[in-house]
């Protein structure tokens, strides 16, 4: 089976910033807010739901997202139960069939690689059901944890979760046939180095952030010396009156990977 097509969908600031300071999520207040307001209302706005698009185009059924981007990096995460059982049924994939054999689409998945096990699932979603990709370092307090919340995980990759393999497996376990990644750039930058990319939706709005460290599109390893970037072909491009940007690309050019990727999360 051909792995899924991976999309990656990012707003950023003309300088290619993608939050406003590396400690400010923004899911909360008053990060939300303040990136909001970069990018003023026109009449003719170059948004879209790249996740419909990609739903008609692909059949794209899978979200994915960096811990990162649900928990700050100093946050201490309510401690877990011990897990008293046999640890050997927890590092196996957990995907229960009443989940699992749900009509997709609209069934989606909201994907979030965790190997630490940092994220707490404290809300249901009546629109996709959550999924964690784990490795075999996660602690076995937190696989339990997701056991008895009935929180579908996958087992991919040792000391951290391998993207490569990841994605692969939400293929061949899942039928997931497009992944959609809306994640921060520690993520996509490793997906780019594992060259995992297939398109780039960017929509920039008119404002500069700046920053040493402020996390930007693609961040993680840099490219080893004499290593090529990955060329891109441009697709579209829309301009609205506010003065934002949508662009548009394929990946023509897949990186051969050094090592193995990995996930940052």
């Amino acid at each position: 089976m051909q792995r899924p097509r991976v999309v990656v969908s990012v707003g950023a600031s003309v300088d290619g910033k993608v939050a406003l300071t590396r400690d400010a999520l923004l899911m909360r207040q008053p990060s939300s807010e303040l990136w909001e307001s970069m990018t003023p209302r026109a009449a003719d706005s170059v948004s879209i739901d790249v996740i419909e698009v990609l739903r008609q185009q692909y059949g794209c059924n899978a979200i994915l997202e960096g811990s990162g981007s649900l928990v700050t990096e100093d946050a201490v995460p309510e401690e877990l139960p011990a897990y008293d059982g046999d640890t050997a049924e927890l590092y196996q994939h957990f995907l229960p069939p009443d989940i699992t054999r749900q009509p997709s689409p609209p069934h989606m998945w909201f994907t979030v690689v965790d190997s630490r096990g940092r994220v707490r699932w404290t809300e249901k979603h009546e629109n996709w059901d959550a999924l964690v990709l784990v490795a075999r370092s996660t602690p076995a307090d937190y696989l339990g944890y997701l056991r008895r919340e009935r929180i579908c995980y996958l087992v991919v990759g040792e000391a951290r979760v391998d993207l490569a393999q990841a994605i692969a497996a939400m293929g061949t376990e899942l039928g997931v046939k497009c992944v959609l990644s809306t994640a921060g750039g520690g993520l996509n930058g490793a997906l780019l180095r594992a060259g995992l990319i297939d398109e780039l939706h960017l929509t920039l709005a008119p404002a500069l952030i700046g920053g040493l460290g402020t996390p930007s599109i693609m961040d993680g390893p840099p490219l080893a010396v004499g290593e090529p970037p990955t060329r891109l072909q441009l697709l579209s491009v829309h301009t609205d009156t506010g003065g934002s940007v949508r662009l548009h690309y394929a990946a023509t050019e897949r990186l051969p990977s050094p090592a193995t990727a990995w996930a940052s999360s």
